[in-house]
């Protein structure tokens, strides 16, 4: 029996509240975290992850706070990202209540903050989160982005979420820059390319924008499926997501 797909909302919070644009650009806000979160729980959500998109100093001690009143909220699993660069920070998010931690730029700046989380905490505590987008010169045909997808770090992002697996990466989010916010659907391609090359779990992000988007993504190796927007702004339920998915033959919960 395959494991049941898991259908996750992302929450951006920016200075406390949940935002939301295309191509990280043109910021709506889309509410309160906490009373969002609590919607999702209700509503079906498998889990919920929470990016810190500022994550500045300020950020930080804002994001803890709201991780504290999430999980005494809820209790489906949370992961948090942003502005992750410490044993120490993933200390710190977990005793306020998350289940997970995201890494992003800190892995990609030192790619042995991977072992040091995942030997401290084990694997199952540590999702990398990989921005990709398309870029014809690289192996694969796809690059790792930094700055909510503004830079080019240099380097394959196949490549990039094969070896942060092997030192320790538990799971990865492929966030499709290439796709976010356009509701046009998730980048089909990247996610067969990470699936090929990894056995841990993959959660595919961007481009969701009605719920016949979904089941594709899991046809192409995605263990789970994210998206913000469409969820945020009542486009789509998450009901109508697992609906979808289970009509197209996909186990979920």
């Amino acid at each position: 029996m395959s494991l049941a797909v898991r259908v996750i909302p992302c929450l951006d919070v920016d200075a406390g509240r949940v935002v939301k644009g295309i191509n990280f650009k043109e910021l709506r806000d889309a509410g309160d975290p906490v009373e969002l979160a609590e919607t999702y729980d209700k509503e079906g959500a498998d889990e919920l992850t929470f990016l810190d998109i500022s994550a500045s100093h300020e950020g930080r001690a804002t994001t803890l706070e709201i991780v504290t009143r999430t999980a005494e909220q809820v209790f489906i699993p949370l992961t948090v990202g942003g502005g992750i660069r410490s044993v120490d920070d993933v200390d710190r998010m977990l005793r306020a209540g998350a289940d997970k931690i995201a890494v992003n730029t800190a892995a990609i700046d030192r790619p042995e903050l991977i072992a040091e989380i995942a030997d401290r905490f084990g694997n199952q505590v540590l999702v990398l989160s990989v921005d990709a987008r398309r870029a014809p010169a690289t192996d694969s045909g796809f690059e790792v982005t930094t700055h909510g997808g503004r830079k080019s770090a240099g380097i394959d992002a196949i490549e990039w979420a094969a070896k942060a697996v092997e030192l320790g990466a538990g799971e990865i989010l492929l966030n499709a820059m290439d796709a976010d916010g356009t509701e046009d659907g998730f980048d089909i391609d990247l996610i067969k390319a990470v699936r090929s090359e990894v056995t841990v779990p993959v959660i595919a992000s961007g481009g969701a924008g009605k719920a016949e988007h979904f089941p594709p993504a899991v046809d192409a190796g995605a263990d789970a499926v994210l998206a913000a927007t469409i969820f945020h702004f009542g486009k789509v339920r998450i009901g109508e997501v697992k609906q979808a998915l289970s009509g197209a033959g996909a186990p979920v919960r």
